[in-house]
């Protein structure tokens, strides 16, 4: 792959397939939720070999380090050559979403739970909300 001297962020966090699009990634930088050394960074900022970013991305967090300048968009088995995660084990998606509560969902017009139905809602939300009470009194 060919690799480039100077890279704008945006351009390489599109290429190495951390944002969909490369506004995306453009919004992220302007929104702050790209960083470098605890500092918000423009889109035009430059990328450099050895440079470590946080980026939030919803709920999820990563910690990227730069190993290479990648300039286009390519296949995501080459895109992981030119960057480390170093995202710590407890941020990631997959460990997360096991200690996520369920998401509690109605079919579209189903109206309103019935009695029975709003008493196993509470049996299901029990566990998960309920230490928080405990804590305030």
């Amino acid at each position: 792959m060919p690799e480039k001297e100077k890279l704008r962020i945006d351009k390489y966090l599109w290429a190495i397939r951390i944002f969909k699009t490369r506004t995306m990634a453009t919004e992220a930088c302007k929104a702050g939720r790209v960083k470098l050394d605890g500092q918000n960074i423009k889109a035009a900022h430059e990328v450099k070999v050895g440079e470590v970013y946080h980026i939030s991305k919803g709920i999820e967090r990563k910690v990227v380090k730069v190993t290479g300048l990648l300039e286009n968009r390519t296949d995501a088995k080459t895109a992981v050559l030119f960057y480390e995660d170093q995202t710590p084990v407890e941020q990631r998606p997959g460990f997360q979403s096991m200690f996520h509560s369920p998401l509690l969902r109605r079919d579209r017009g189903a109206g309103r739970p019935t009695k029975r139905d709003r008493r196993e809602i509470d049996d299901l939300q029990e566990g998960f909300f309920s230490k928080e009470e405990e804590d305030d009194e």
